[in-house]
């Protein structure tokens, strides 16, 4: 799911680190970069939007990404473990609800999640990450502490929906863009690196939940779970700083209606929405989908941990090499390869073999999408709108993140269990929306192998 992941970075270093990624390759010249870049900007604004130090390195900038990562590991890491929550309801406390019914929660943090961005980004830019940090690390604990202790479906709402995304929310995106503040020229491989943290905590959390459920209970393993999570959380309190102090009010002027002027913009954020209709759908099914194949309940957790572990890989490897060939060269590519495997591979997949090779492909191709979106906002906006339009955008495709798990569910008992329909819809939305990504970079340049 999820980086998600570079939201609200810091302005001038955004703008810098795609200049520089624009203009430094004679092989590949984009036609329109210069006037993407400085628009309507004198070049005293320019200077000084560029004039900030970022020292690459060093013991702060290597504990904020430490910290970045732990604090990834420890909240979305348990939110990409959202399958085995489900499977657990769906056989216990909830087991009188379909699945489309319990696949709300899941839904439901997702949308907060990233509907909270702009307004989290927007703080962070007043106030920096400690203040948000420590009041999702609260937030956090208390929501799996009151989900622990829930037993109605509306318990779980209001305490694993709706706290436990913006918990989550107020350390995802303060974490992220405090790293950025520290690095321009690597800062895709420590951001990159940071939201790998994600993953791994999505490898652990299946695996830890199970075995606790098991030997001491759903309660006492929620609640465990919550301890191991705030000890990570407190960690990356007192090892992550940001490098600058939250920008003063003001700063951001212009109107939303400028945001949607942008075609290019218009055409990212449409098939970013339609690509969050379908691509976190495996993650909530997949364990599901092991069991109905009679595969272990253990294996089936094992796989949900797999596709979170090609998810590792998938935040880091692309993160780094979309610096070199372009970002909406790995960007399209990602989503249009996630829907293929769904279409190709999930449909048939009927032994534990093909459950596994799709997981871990899925989770890197999938991982590959959520790690380079944020960049390629930065690199279509005006230095004066970065912050805006990423907001604007992880804002917009909440909608979709929402309704996706329900419509998969809905489809899914339409079908009578078959799971051909779900797939399907999970393939071609996600499919559909390589394609407008794909129409956005022609519209920045039009030749295909443009380094965009």
């Amino acid at each position: 799911m999820a980086d998600v992941e570079k939201i609200h970075a810091d302005f001038r270093g955004d703008v810098e680190s795609v200049d520089r990624s624009s203009h430094g390759h004679d092989d590949f010249p984009l036609q329109d970069t210069k006037s993407t870049h400085t628009e309507g900007l004198s070049e005293e604004s320019m200077q000084s939007s560029t004039s900030h130090e970022y020292p690459d390195g060093g013991m702060k900038a290597c504990l904020a990404v430490f910290g970045a990562s732990l604090a990834l590991f420890s909240t979305f890491g348990q939110m990409n473990a959202f399958g085995t929550f489900q499977a657990w309801y769906a056989a216990h406390q909830l087991e009188h609800l379909p699945a489309s019914t319990i696949s709300w929660i899941g839904s439901l943090q997702l949308w907060v999640f990233f509907f909270s961005g702009g307004p989290i980004g927007f703080m962070f830019d007043l106030y920096g990450p400690r203040i948000l940090m420590a009041a999702g690390t609260l937030l956090y604990i208390l929501s799996l502490v009151l989900t622990s202790i829930s037993t109605h479906f509306y318990q779980y709402i209001l305490a694993q929906g709706i706290l436990f995304g913006l918990g989550v929310g107020l350390l995802f995106y303060p974490s992220l863009a405090s790293v950025s503040t520290y690095f321009c020229k690597y800062r895709a491989s420590a951001l990159g690196i940071a939201a790998a943290g994600s993953s791994l905590g999505g490898v652990m959390y299946p695996i830890m939940l199970q075995h606790l459920f098991d030997r001491v209970g759903f309660g006492w393993g929620v609640r465990v779970s919550a301890l191991v999570s705030g000890v990570g959380c407190g960690v990356a309190l007192l090892t992550l700083t940001a490098l600058t102090p939250g920008r003063k009010r003001g700063t951001c002027t212009f109107g939303l209606c400028s945001t949607f002027k942008d075609g290019r913009f218009n055409l990212l954020m449409v098939g970013s929405s339609l690509v969050a209709l379908g691509l976190f759908i495996p993650l909530f099914y997949i364990v599901d989908y092991a069991r109905d194949l009679s595969i272990s309940r253990d294996t089936s957790y094992l796989v949900l941990a797999l596709m979170n572990l090609g998810g590792v890989f998938g935040r880091i490897a692309p993160a780094v090499l979309s610096d070199t060939i372009g970002r909406f060269n790995i960007l399209a590519p990602s989503a249009f390869l996630s829907g293929v495997l769904c279409l190709a591979l999930w449909i048939v997949a009927r032994s534990l073999s093909s459950v596994i090779a799709f997981s871990i492909l899925y989770g890197f191709f999938s991982g590959s999408f959520i790690s380079v979106i944020t960049p390629c906002v930065a690199q279509i906006s005006d230095v004066r709108e970065i912050g805006k339009k990423i907001g604007v955008l992880y804002s917009v495709i909440s909608f979709p993140s929402l309704i996706g798990g329900p419509t998969a569910g809905a489809l899914l008992a339409l079908a009578g269990g078959s799971y051909t329909g779900m797939i399907i819809f999970s393939g071609a939305t996600t499919i559909a929306g390589s394609c407008f990504i794909l129409a956005a970079k022609l519209m920045i340049d039009s030749r295909i192998l443009a380094r965009v």
